[in-house]
């Protein structure tokens, strides 16, 4: 038995927080040997990426501090060295890819600047020396033709290309470690495949160890060769990872591997009448190059989409990042420009002014991916619940104001008396929620729900399908569902549009689009999502013919 290349031991993580001590992780110990994957797994706040931070001395010193515990590192505790002993580890022996890349990446140096600052520090490259290892790690980390990228700023990048980047970053120094925290949350499942398919390449070649933080255990199956589960900072199961897999002790893992989203759309009415239709819509982007910012072209981002959406049914857009799906939902609701016609409600409101459009707001409602982002943290609960309220003169007092705003967050299941709470004071599903409700106060007829699941846990997510599917009996909502997770998509749509740069590939009823798909992107879309899917698929089943008691 070879000695492991990292050791935690008893590693206890606490915070000052105002007057008192908030206990992050407690008593956690796992090892890490040569060439092997362990993965750290949890829930939000489970103290899966402080646990990881806290390796490297990353947290925010003296705020948060060890009670007890050591991290070894080639027979060495991480913890009794000094800031100048770790940056020789940092970086080189043990580097980390983040969750956010665009928060991680510098906004204002270039690809090329950025990777070679790491290569400068470590290997004291410059110059022609520098740059060709830069080229050489981004092709490695899946560029086509490395030097193309060197002078991209990170806002020229997708999602995927800048956890690439991050990528190329980290294994510039070729490391022993390599810690990846949530390296694939909120990409696409096709180019969630891809980045870890590349990881697992990447290991083999470089030999390297790695320490993957996530809480999709179908990441974790694929992934990793022991795991770690964690809940409110403590370990609560430990082992191989098929072993857990096919019988998982804690009742917590088993909780986790059941997270995965199943069923179908709500019964409907087939009869429904028609809501929301569009005609050849198109929007178009201008492209614009050169100090005097002139106009070289166009970018065909909606390119002549016709759909339709009955009243009470869920339609489901689905493709990759930049495949135009959030593009064309802002469009019907007029808040992009477009050309084409978008029928709401039997009218044709495409020349509608901002005026006449106004009354209309409050029939068409919107859900965003980030409701931290999305919720103002200068207003309360109930102000932002409130005022759609107030701007659509709903309630003729602040009082019966008040009792809307009640009745919605019982609707989406938080407390009333909550409700002078600010979002911060929040989880992400629970805002999320929020948002939700927000949403419904004004009693809308249609719903956009622009990625609402995707930066959630997938037992949270699981509630806000509940939750969703519930207020859709009870209000005879119409949902466009826009998401590349295709679980979730399947859950909640009674049909499924399939769109790639700009144009429908295919549409069809959910049934038929996730059991016998014809278009070859769409089978590389659900192949890629079902690869990774932890829990047992259910048949579907055909949707009910008779309406819904609603």
């Amino acid at each position: 038995m070879t000695s492991p290349l990292l050791s935690v031991e008893n590693l206890s993580v606490h915070f000052h927080q105002e007057h008192h001590i908030v206990e992050a992780v407690k008593s956690i110990s796992f090892s890490l040997n040569p060439h092997e994957t362990v993965a750290l797994v949890g829930e939000s706040g489970s103290g899966k990426s402080v646990t990881a931070l806290s390796i490297l001395k990353l947290l925010p010193y003296p705020k948060a501090f060890h009670p007890h515990g050591q991290v070894y590192f080639e027979g060495r505790d991480l913890q009794k060295l000094t800031e100048r002993e770790l940056l020789d580890i940092r970086g080189n022996k043990i580097s980390m890819i983040f969750q956010e890349p665009m928060t991680s990446l510098n906004p204002l140096h270039t690809v090329e600047k950025q990777i070679t600052e790491v290569l400068y520090i470590h290997k004291g490259f410059t110059g022609t020396a520098a740059r060709r290892r830069c080229i050489e790690v981004l092709e490695m980390a899946g560029f086509k033709d490395g030097k193309a990228r060197l002078q991209a700023y990170p806002h020229q990048l997708s999602g995927g290309q800048r956890q690439r980047v991050m990528i190329a970053m980290a294994l510039a120094c070729e490391p022993k470690i390599l810690i990846a925290d949530e390296p694939t949350t909120a990409l696409d499942v096709t180019i969630q495949a891809r980045l870890l398919d590349l990881l697992k390449d990447l290991q083999r070649q470089l030999g390297m160890a790695m320490l993957l933080i996530t809480h999709d255990l179908g990441i974790v199956r694929k992934m990793a060769d022991r795991l770690v589960v964690m809940k409110d900072g403590h370990m609560v199961e430990a082992g191989e990872t098929q072993k857990v897999f096919a019988k998982p002790k804690a009742a917590y893992t088993r909780n986790l591997m059941n997270s995965f989203p199943t069923g179908e759309g709500v019964p409907v009415d087939p009869e429904a009448p028609v809501l929301l239709k569009t005609e050849h819509l198109n929007v178009k982007f201008g492209i614009r190059e050169g100090l005097l910012r002139r106009k070289m072209g166009d970018i065909q981002a909606v390119d002549h989409v016709n759909l339709q959406l009955k009243q009470g049914h869920t339609l489901g857009i689905v493709g990759e990042s930049g495949s135009g799906k959030t593009t064309l939902a802002m469009a019907i609701l007029r808040l992009e420009r477009s050309q084409g016609k978008i029928w709401f409600n039997g009218g044709n409101i495409q020349d509608f002014s901002r005026k006449r459009l106004r009354p209309l707001r409050r029939e068409m409602q919107v859900v965003f991916q980030d409701p931290y982002g999305s919720l103002s943290p200068r207003m309360s609960v109930s102000q932002i619940i409130a005022e759609g309220l107030e701007i659509h003169k709903i309630g003729a007092t602040q009082s019966e104001r008040d009792a809307y705003v009640v009745q919605a967050l019982k609707e989406v299941g938080l407390d009333p008396k909550a409700r002078n709470r600010y979002p911060h004071e929040f989880s992400g599903g629970q805002r999320q929620r929020i948002a939700i409700a927000r949403a419904i106060v004004l009693k809308p007829k249609l719903i956009v729900l622009d990625e609402p699941t995707s930066a959630l846990d997938r037992t949270v997510q699981l509630d806000i399908i509940d939750l969703l599917r519930k207020l859709q009996t009870t209000h005879k909502l119409s949902y466009l569902f826009i998401s590349h997770d295709l679980a979730v998509v399947r859950a909640l749509s009674h049909e499924v549009l399939v769109m790639k740069a700009g144009k429908i590939v295919e549409r069809g009823s959910a049934h038929s689009i996730f059991t016998s798909p014809q278009d070859l992107y769409t089978k590389a879309l659900i192949k890629a999502a079902f690869d990774l899917e932890v829990a047992p698929r259910e048949k579907p089943k055909k949707s009910s013919p008779k309406k819904s008691a609603q």
